[in-house]
């Protein structure tokens, strides 16, 4: 009897190292999302190209686009800019306000704010009867919720010869509605997705792992504006998100480094899964 008390003893003493290891790296990959994101976690080159460098080139490639006739103009722009007394302003027109208690956190030299809509189309789904998809690989992929992602990939279950609503390949997709905050990059082709799931689509070919990033280190402050009975995030949460953004040279440093220390991180996790 002594031995089984102490051989269940140990099994608890066993579960709680467990436990306590499995929070520490939870906090850990937390601190390593904080740091990345506010550029404390790579030494950033003084010679890299600024961000504003970057944004300009976006708004080139949109007035062209303009005058081609392939976009409207949008009356409603949002330019994020600093003023001579350091506060963050946000031009919307012919509308300036100060918009210091919607800015995250302070940004190194060389980086930029912006809103999620400048520079990222936002694609939402839509839902198709039993009698449209099948399990039988006929046509294209169709994605229906959480249960499609898993540790940041997408597992295919399902198909469709009728899709509606398809994503590209590089689009970042998330989970919007009940099992909200799931990530995931599509690395496919395109699929057909349900009204669960957004797909973020990279127009003017910017850093789509670092977005993934920090729509990560923001998902609590977008959990906490989900509505409804169902949890749900609107369009508009994840539009007018306000986005740090790096010289484009520093986003890969980041990606790259964040990547790296999270794969042993998630490689301690599996082992005590």
């Amino acid at each position: 009897m002594e031995k089984i008390h102490y051989l269940s003893s140990l099994v608890d003493s066993l579960d709680a190292d467990s436990i306590a290891i499995f929070n520490l790296v939870r906090i850990t990959k937390s601190k390593i999302l904080d740091l990345a994101i506010r550029g404390q976690l790579v030494p950033q080159d003084p010679n890299d190209e600024p961000a504003s460098v970057l944004l300009e080139r976006i708004r080139a490639e949109k007035e062209e686009l303009i005058i081609q006739g392939k976009l409207k103009r949008d009356k409603k722009e949002s330019v994020i800019f600093r003023g001579n007394d350091n506060s963050y302003y946000e031009k919307i027109g012919d509308k300036t306000e100060n918009i210091d208690d919607q800015i995250p956190f302070e940004l190194p030299d060389g980086w930029a704010f912006i809103r999620l809509k400048s520079a990222w189309k936002l694609i939402s789904g839509r839902d198709l009867s039993p009698s449209e998809y099948n399990d039988e690989s006929n046509g294209f992929p169709y994605i229906t919720g959480a249960s499609n992602f898993e540790n940041g990939q997408i597992t295919l279950v399902r198909w469709t010869p009728v899709p509606q609503v398809l994503t590209h390949k590089g689009d970042l997709l998330l989970t919007c509605k009940g099992t909200i905050g799931e990530i995931a990059l599509n690395n496919f082709g395109e699929v057909h997705i349900a009204r669960q799931t957004m797909a973020i689509r990279n127009i003017y070919n910017l850093n789509v792992e670092f977005l993934a990033l920090y729509i990560e280190y923001s998902m609590a402050e977008i959990k906490q504006a989900a509505k409804g009975l169902i949890p749900g995030i609107s369009r508009g949460d994840i539009l007018n998100l306000i986005l740090p953004i790096p010289p484009e040279e520093h986003q890969k440093k980041i990606v790259r480094c964040v990547q790296t220390r999270l794969k042993k991180l998630n490689a301690i996790f599996q082992a005590l899964s």
